[in-house]
């Protein structure tokens, strides 16, 4: 499909409907190695509306990792391989657990570009969840996809992580975890699960973890150190976190944001992120 043909899935827009239920929550906080606790009433941690308004299709409607094929509601797009690049919310009211929500999403940016290790195509989807009659979040989403690498291509330009931190995590993936986000986000990909297909299709060096995980163990982190819960918070994928070795969360107060990044056991950038507090 040409370029002027992918512009015309600009505004394309979808509308989801899902309860808000306390099963699902109570499973993410297993997933994070907690005790289940939450109830219907509760607030609804920041990120978790990701376990919710999820998509079904059948087997065969996926693509060769294991995604809805492209050209329903997101564009056709030729390039092969897709990613998390990033995201920004703000967050006007709570969702309550156990409620009836409405999800509507509309696509507002399509973007090619000539990258370094290729051609690259960004997507952006905005999303707006209500509860009530209340807006209660709203999100851009932001979609890379790529082409495949190529074994004499150039090597990604990777940035180290800032040395000095005031607060840090030590996250230690294991394929359980991963398999268990997969499943409660009902995210098919292969990365997160077949090794084979992610270090010989799509050229990582393991297991891929979840990028939408990592900004919600870092907005989690922002927190556990400040009072109160955020306004806004944005977060950009980097490099990515690929086979079972430890990495760190970290963040430092800066005003009234919490500046914030995921570093890899080799120091470098994987994700970086700000939490905004009244």
């Amino acid at each position: 499909m040409s370029a002027q043909n992918i512009q015309n899935w600009i505004g394309k827009q979808e509308t989801v409907y899902d309860v808000i239920h306390a099963k699902q929550a109570g499973f993410m906080q297993a997933t994070l190695d907690q005790q289940p606790s939450i109830c219907d009433g509760d607030k609804l941690p920041p990120l978790w509306h990701w376990l919710y308004f999820l998509e079904a299709k059948p087997a065969s409607a996926l693509g060769r990792d294991a995604h809805p094929k492209k050209g329903g509601f997101l564009p056709p797009i030729k390039l092969p391989r897709r990613m998390w690049a990033g995201g920004r919310f703000n967050f006007h009211t709570p969702l309550i657990v156990g409620k009836p929500a409405e999800k509507k999403s509309k696509i507002i940016k399509i973007t090619e570009k000539d990258g370094r290790t290729g051609k690259l195509c960004f997507v952006t989807v905005e999303h707006k969840i209500f509860q009530n009659g209340q807006t209660a979040i709203t999100e851009e989403h932001d979609i890379v996809y790529r082409e495949d690498p190529k074994l004499d291509g150039p090597t990604p330009a990777l940035k180290h992580a800032p040395e000095l931190s005031e607060f840090e995590r030590k996250i230690t993936p294991t394929q359980v975890m991963l398999f268990r986000y997969s499943a409660l986000t009902f995210n098919g990909h292969r990365i997160h699960y077949d090794v084979d297909y992610a270090r010989n299709t799509e050229g990582y060096e393991g297991l891929v973890f979840h990028g939408p995980l990592t900004a919600t163990l870092l907005i989690d982190l922002a927190i556990r150190n400040r009072v109160g819960m955020p306004k806004s918070f944005q977060f950009k994928g980097l490099a990515p976190i690929a086979g079972m070795d430890s990495f760190k969360i970290e963040g430092i107060q800066s005003g009234q944001s919490t500046k914030l990044w995921a570093k890899r056991a080799d120091g470098v950038l994987a994700m970086s992120a700000q939490a905004d507090f009244e």
